[in-house]
Formats: C-alpha cells, sequence, structure tokens
C-alpha cells in the first residue's frame, strides 16, 4: 500500500487527501503511452497540469513501488516492469479471457485466418487472446500488447461505440500514419466509426499493415458496454474483398457468443430500459 506523506509536516494525509494523490498518480500513468514510453518531470507537469513539485513527489513514490523506472540520465521515466506483471495478471483472470478462448479458436479454424482479441483501455487496444498461425489455429498466446485504435479493426470496432468525449479524447492523442491507407483526418475518422456503427463490424483496408485486411466487431459486457473487439486478420491476397461479407458475418456471430457468455442480454435490456 502505498501511504504518501504531506510533504510540509511529514504526517501522513488523511483519506480524502490520499484519493486525490491516487487519482494524481493514475494521471500521471496515463501521461505514457507507445508514442510516448519515456517523458520527464516536466512533460508529465505540462500534460497533467500539476505543479512540478507535486509531479515530483507522486513521480517518486510511484517509482519507490516499482510503477514507473528512471533512466541512466536519469531525466527521464518510463512505466515499470511492475505494471506488467499486474497487467498480465489481470488479463490471465478476466472473464472475457476465460470465456472466449473456445470461440477464437473455432474462428480461426472457420476463417483459415489469424484471430485477435483486445480490450479496449480507454486510448487503445490490448491484446488479450490471438490465434497465431494459419493452419496452427489452437496455439494461443497471452500477451500484453497494444495496438491503436485508428488504423486498426479491432481499434475502429470498439471506438465506434464509445461515447464522443471519449472518440474526441483519442483523436486529441493524435492519429499516427503507418501506410497510405492510415485514416489521419480527423473528421474522416468520424465519419469511418459511423460507417461501422451502421454495418456492425469494422474494417481495416491495409491502414495498419500493408497487404494486411482485417474485419472486426465489437464484444459487450453485461451491461451492453462495448469493452473489446474480436477480428480476422489475413494477407490482402486471401482475404480478398469479395469474402468481407461472409468473414464480417462469421466474426459478428462469434463477438455476439463471446458477449452472451459474458451475460450480455440485449432483450432483457431493451425490455429494462423501457421500465
Amino acid at each position: 500500500m502505498i501511504q504518501l506523506l504531506n510533504p510540509m509536516t511529514g504526517e501522513p494525509e488523511d483519506k480524502g487527501q490520499n484519493v486525490k494523490s491516487l487519482f494524481k498518480m493514475l494521471d500521471v500513468l496515463e501521461c505514457f503511452s507507445g508514442v510516448d514510453p519515456e517523458l520527464s518531470v516536466l512533460q508529465i507537469a505540462q500534460r497533467t497540469g500539476l505543479p512540478r513539485t507535486t509531479v515530483h513527489r507522486l513521480v517518486d513514490s510511484l517509482r519507490a513501488v516499482g510503477f514507473l523506472e528512471q533512466e541512466a540520465s536519469r531525466e527521464n521515466y518510463r512505466l515499470g516492469l511492475r505494471l506488467f506483471g499486474l497487467g498480465n495478471t489481470a488479463l490471465t483472470n478476466m472473464p472475457l479471457h476465460r470465456e472466449a478462448a473456445p470461440f477464437v479458436d473455432t474462428l480461426a479454424k472457420l476463417s483459415g485466418e489469424i484471430v485477435h482479441l483486445c480490450v479496449f483501455d480507454g486510448s487503445q487496444m490490448v491484446f488479450v487472446e490471438r490465434s497465431l498461425d494459419r493452419g496452427r489455429p489452437n496455439n494461443v498466446v497471452t500477451t500484453v500488447e497494444t495496438s491503436p485504435c485508428h488504423s486498426t479493426g479491432v481499434g475502429k470496432a470498439a471506438l465506434a461505440f464509445q461515447p464522443a468525449a471519449v472518440i474526441d479524447r483519442v483523436i486529441a492523442l493524435g492519429l499516427q500514419r503507418f501506410t497510405r491507407n492510415t485514416i489521419v483526418a480527423p473528421e474522416a475518422l468520424r465519419k469511418e466509426l459511423a460507417a461501422t456503427r451502421a454495418r456492425g463490424y469494422a474494417l481495416d483496408d491495409s491502414e495498419h499493415e500493408t497487404d494486411v485486411r482485417c474485419v472486426a466487431a465489437p464484444v459487450r459486457n453485461s451491461t451492453g458496454r462495448v469493452f473489446a473487439a474480436l477480428s480476422v486478420t489475413g494477407n490482402t491476397r486471401r482475404m480478398e474483398q469479395h469474402r468481407t461479407e461472409d468473414l464480417a458475418a462469421l466474426v459478428i456471430s462469434h463477438a455476439s457468443q463471446i458477449s452472451a457468455q459474458l451475460g450480455y442480454q440485449p432483450d432483457a435490456l431493451a425490455r429494462k430500459r423501457r421500465r
């Protein structure tokens, strides 16, 4: 447990202050990303809006428990390996991880392509399950890898069903170009997300990797919130355009079955909302 001391008195802070400090710590940790893996105290202060003295104190506490590591130069910090361990444990014990594995295997066999299952963490997608080899669909790995939302099928399938404020926040983080097909204009991405909502699945047409096509569908929890996405990915030579609708139907079906396993009952939720 992290116990924060008042820098002026050296006494333990009260519970209310501790809660506020924990939220500030979370703000510090959320400054780091795949685009910005290392940051200085000044950069963190600029991104959080917190005073540099406060950031220094928070960074020292986070470093002490292994959530941050200091670079050899002692000017920059990065996320610590202890977070990796906690994240891996969290993914392994998620109901999604337990319930989805059979559906990932089946979808890989039926499609003959690689299948990904990812969770939306608020800004990017985190891999939970993945069939590794075409032809070895039962070989599934648990890993802590991330991918952007705007250029991947799973990312767009999850992001399309988030509140407008969340979409705006992801766009504000920057839309990096990965291929000539990557959507980097905010309004173009919003239009694509609207199309994704309308048809019920997302497409990645060589937007994250050249010559790679992806079809993805959202996964919902028991409350109906989209928190993950399932996809089929393959080379554009195999996944030709005319296969898209057939693959989309497969992905949507398996994503819906995973959602049902997690307790999502659309009819029951609809009746509840009408009351």
